[in-house]
């Protein structure tokens, strides 16, 4: 009766929701596609929007949900028919869904598998070892609290309880041995592991940040150190080791997935999870839609107890709007420096004011420095985070971006060189610099406006991948990298390309013709840039869905032959990245033309080269460096954005910001810029 009930109302719903309207136009899965849920608590007692657990759903929902699949021929399926499908085998059907359960919560057994054995469907249930054997064991265990944005210290919890969404449960919320073996011998439970012990923060800084555990290098208040590569990696081994153990001795059976606490993992960790004997990797991210060959499975998360329409429209959002082509970039590009202050209070009251300026603009992105330049010569010959190649300045850019991320909630790209790096050996940095040649003599370094260190040496390449390596392990949680303006190549650089060690950038190959062309010079810088960001990205977390930006001269955009002269190029840049941060910055630039009537220049030579403004983010200058370097009325910035809006550009950005003085002014710029005041496309 009460599934006869709940089928009734489902119908009713589905029928004011969608009344004249075809079954095909219903949501679908795209073919060869599934798609994957993330559930935690369910409870009889949920009130939509409005319960203290925005995770839990409640159990009508979850009936009205089971129906709607049913009613429409949405098939969920197991991780068994997932592995088939990617061996080559059986493919999925149409409309394929993965249901999984977080945490080893009781309302699964009460809740949720009597309707798996009703419906006959299968599902991945996660468990956190670690605090089932706290429970059970009547354990008493520290909890750092899970609100990762601010500073937390470790409290004890009673004996046998575990911290939870801020309430303590005990062993009566979380399921029993005999309950896991019951399910498992049905055929339609399989278990993962969640870790043993790490869906939890801990510290990440000296700040006093608590980060995901899983993906945090922990940071020791005492000794002032981390920790190390090696620790790290075996601290991981051992929790997923144990976790996996553990569920075997429940069951019988080793899990072969692991569902990262929080979605917080990096190709890292997958390794060492694969290596532990849990290949599939289950995460969290902007999709909810995946294909078997994956290298891992993003989840949507469940939150506010939605109906079932809304849970199916995530399948045709995902499809009608790609991963690639997210909403209009936004951005806000920041100098650390400005954060910086050798006193630490005074570093907290700057970082306030940014968090509280930024959270207002509105905007989606912060291009964040990651290497300090109080000079503003562009080179970096300090860094603000540990590494194991320059000094560092300060450890200060993870607290930064994991601020901006969790207090002003948005993306935060690390804005990096390429090849402006001061080496502290001067010998070494000269006899790796790009070089130029002279008439009647040998090449020299080449420091034209920047000392750049040759793309063509194998051990530049090596130096600046170890120190990308280093700012992944300081900062997992970025979500793409802005590529500085000092990767270029005048026509008489780099004659490095003809010495006996010279190598194409990214390979062991010899270049052969070291006489390069523009292209192929613009060619070397791209490979480079992307064999040094490979050693980044294995330290962040790819749910983010992580990003690489290229800054640009508009001088390339305006006069084609001007590539000799950089070694850039707009088409390549926009086959090469996922976004062009155009230096739209008239009077950078030299120009004698009214500002306004360059943009316009600029833009049309744009729309002519890329045929339209689709992954271009004009960046436009908010100070006059020449003279005295005034800064600009808030008013003149915005209205260069509402005319390049006015022409179809849809990103904009803007450098520098003085979020101390109020450079530029905020209402102004604000209303040019912020997502709020212009959300869509044109």
């Amino acid at each position: 009766m009460v599934r006869l009930m709940a089928t009734l109302t489902t119908v009713i719903i589905i029928g004011l929701l969608f009344t004249g309207k075809a079954l095909a136009d219903f949501p679908e899965v795209p073919e060869g596609q599934f798609m994957v849920l993330a559930y935690h608590d369910v409870r009889d007692d949920v009130v939509a929007g409005r319960d203290d657990d925005p995770y839990a759903v409640s159990t009508e929902r979850l009936v009205a949900w089971f129906d709607w699949m049913e009613a429409n021929g949405w098939q969920p399926v197991s991780l068994d028919r997932i592995a088939e499908a990617r061996s080559g085998g059986e493919p999925l059907p149409d409309n394929a869904v993965l249901l999984t359960f977080d945490d080893g919560l009781a309302s699964f057994y009460t809740h949720v598998f009597p309707l798996l054995e009703a419906y006959d469907y299968p599902a991945l249930f996660a468990l956190t070892t670690g605090w089932l054997e706290t429970v059970w064991e009547g354990a008493e265990v520290s909890y750092v609290p899970e609100d990762f944005g601010e500073p937390g210290t470790e409290t004890v919890t009673a004996a046998g309880t575990v911290a939870y969404d801020d309430r303590l449960f005990g062993a009566e919320d979380f399921v029993t041995r005999d309950q896991i073996r019951e399910m498992h011998a049905s055929g339609l439970v399989e278990y993962a592991s969640h870790s043993h012990d790490m869906h939890h923060g801990i510290l990440a800084n000296p700040q006093g940040n608590l980060q995901p555990a899983a993906i945090t290098r922990r940071f020791d208040a005492e000794s002032g150190e981390y920790e190390d590569i090696a620790a790290f990696r075996e601290r991981v081994r051992e929790d997923l080791e144990r976790s996996r153990a553990e569920i075997e001795s429940f069951t019988g059976e080793a899990p072969r997935a692991i569902v990262w606490p929080f979605g917080a993992h990096t190709r890292e960790v997958d390794v060492i999870a694969a290596e532990a004997g849990m290949p599939w990797s289950f995460s969290l991210g902007d999709t909810a839609l995946n294909t078997p060959e994956a290298e891992f499975i993003s989840r949507a998360l469940i939150v506010d107890d939605p109906p079932p329409i809304a849970i199916a429209a995530q399948a045709r959002a995902a499809d009608e709007q790609p991963v690639n082509q997210p909403a209009p970039q936004r951005a806000v590009h920041v100098d650390l420096d400005y954060v910086y202050d050798p006193d630490p209070e005074q570093t907290n009251a700057n970082l306030g004011m940014l968090l509280d300026r930024i959270k207002a603009m509105q905007v989606r992105t912060v291009y964040l420095q990651a290497f300090a330049d109080p000079d503003g010569d562009g080179n970096a010959a300090e860094l603000y985070f540990p590494n194991r190649h320059l000094p560092m300045r300060a450890d200060l850019f993870n607290r930064v971006a994991w601020q901006l991320r969790t207090r002003a909630g948005v993306e935060v790209y690390a804005w990096m060189p390429m090849l402006a790096f001061d080496l502290p050996d001067e010998e070494k940095r000269r006899a790796l610099s790009v070089t130029r040649s002279v008439p009647d003599g040998e090449p020299v370094p080449a420091e034209r406006d920047y000392r750049r260190l040759s793309p063509f040496h194998p051990e530049s390449e090596r130096i600046v991948g170890e120190i990308y390596a280093d700012l992944g392990r300081a900062a997992s949680g970025i979500a793409g990298l802005l590529i500085h303006d000092d990767p270029y190549l005048a026509a008489d650089e780099d004659r490095t390309a003809c010495r006996g060690l010279a190598r194409w950038p990214g390979t062991e190959h010899s270049i052969g013709d070291c006489e390069l062309s523009p292209e192929r010079k613009t060619e070397a810088l791209i490979d480079f840039g992307e064999a040094v960001t490979q050693r980044l990205e294995h330290y962040v977390n790819p749910s983010l869905n992580f990003r690489v930006a290229r800054n640009l001269y508009p001088r390339v955009v305006l006069d084609r032959d001007a590539e000799a002269r950089f070694a850039q190029s707009l088409p390549a840049f926009l086959e090469a990245y996922d976004e062009v941060a155009l230096m739209a910055m008239p009077w950078l630039d030299g120009t004698e033309l009214p500002a306004s009537v360059w943009l316009d220049h600029l833009a049309d030579a744009v729309e002519a080269q890329a045929g339209g403004f689709e992954g271009v983010v004009f960046e436009l200058q908010a100070r006059d460096w020449r003279g005295e370097g005034r800064w600009l009325e808030g008013e003149t910035l915005r209205d260069w954005m509402d005319q390049l809006m006015r022409r179809g550009v849809l990103n904009l950005a803007y450098y520098p910001d003085d979020f101390i003085d109020d450079h530029p002014r905020f209402e102004p710029t604000r209303e040019g810029i912020s997502l709020g005041a212009f959300p869509y496309r044109p």
